[in-house]
């Protein structure tokens, strides 16, 4: 039960009659030789940190070790508890959800890098809103938790999820197709529709550069992740609602690497260009001349 890109991997779902999450799960439990129960034991331990990492933040805000960022998710929560909010339910909870993951990252507090610390927001955030808004289940959340899983493992493999080699596309954009997918899952959609999503969102956010402010994952980071949450909401809904993608996922992330890789090295975790180089970033970090 082991495959080495999506075409494989949906192969073995349309043979096996599974969806990719339980895919990937016997895949854990064979290569790992280990117990579906331990397999599942570990992935509600994910689960368990995400939900502390995304839920403490708006409890008792923290301030990050660079003093960039602190205190947004609580604001947004605020925000949308009053009735502002023009997102809506899942998409105000998820970006709600997703910055907060980063605040609890920065400030040296527990996350699960899924599949970066810089991208650490995005599952969760999708996750636990879709949760909270429809009521599923830990259980059912932790089955796509290794939907999610199979999409960044294959980004993983065959090209790559680090902001320094690949641009931020590597990292928020393969978290928000990891994201993408399991929603689709979650909701219904088929393997080839979780697919699709992951192309989409990796085409939408393809070229994104990485630029830390001062070289600290904390912004544009914090933004960056509740941006990819919305990128991977509706990648989501095209998908489920039937729209095709003819670059298959595949393709789209040999593209990305393509593309990471042409990115100059001033835009790739350097902070020495984008974002990191403004007049304003850089008064902020102390690093004027």
């Amino acid at each position: 039960m082991d495959f080495k890109n999506a075409k494989e991997l949906l192969a073995l779902c349309q043979e096996k009659k599974l969806p990719i999450s339980e895919v990937m799960r016997q895949r854990e439990i064979l290569l790992g030789e280990t117990t579906a129960e331990i397999v599942d034991q570990r992935m509600d331990r994910v689960l368990e940190i995400m939900k502390d990492a995304a839920f403490s933040p708006i409890k008792d805000p923290v301030i990050s070790m660079g003093g960039l960022i602190g205190g947004e998710a609580r604001r947004l929560c605020e925000f949308h508890d009053l009735g502002k909010s023009l997102c809506g339910d899942v998409l105000g909870k998820g970006i709600t959800y997703a910055m907060a993951t980063l605040e609890t990252n920065a400030s040296m507090g527990l996350i699960v890098a899924s599949p970066t610390a810089g991208s650490a927001g995005i599952v969760p955030g999708m996750m636990l809103a879709l949760q909270e808004v429809y009521g599923f289940s830990d259980k059912k959340i932790r089955q796509a938790l290794f939907n999610a899983g199979a999409i960044g493992y294959l980004a993983m493999r065959n090209a790559t999820v680090a902001g320094a080699v690949g641009g931020c596309q590597a990292e928020v954009g393969i978290a928000s197709a990891m994201a993408a997918s399991a929603a689709v899952e979650l909701l219904g959609g088929t393997p080839l529709q979780c697919t699709y999503a992951a192309s989409t969102v990796l085409m939408n956010m393809l070229g994104l550069v990485c630029d830390p402010v001062g070289g600290l994952v904390e912004y544009p980071c914090q933004n960056r992740n509740a941006a990819g949450v919305s990128n991977a909401l509706i990648a989501a809904e095209m998908s489920l609602a039937g729209i095709t993608q003819f670059i298959p996922l595949d393709e789209m992330i040999d593209t990305m690497y393509t593309v990471g890789k042409k990115l100059p090295a001033e835009l790739r975790e350097t902070a020495l260009g984008g974002c990191a180089a403004t007049p304003s970033a850089c008064e902020k970090c102390h690093l004027c001349s």
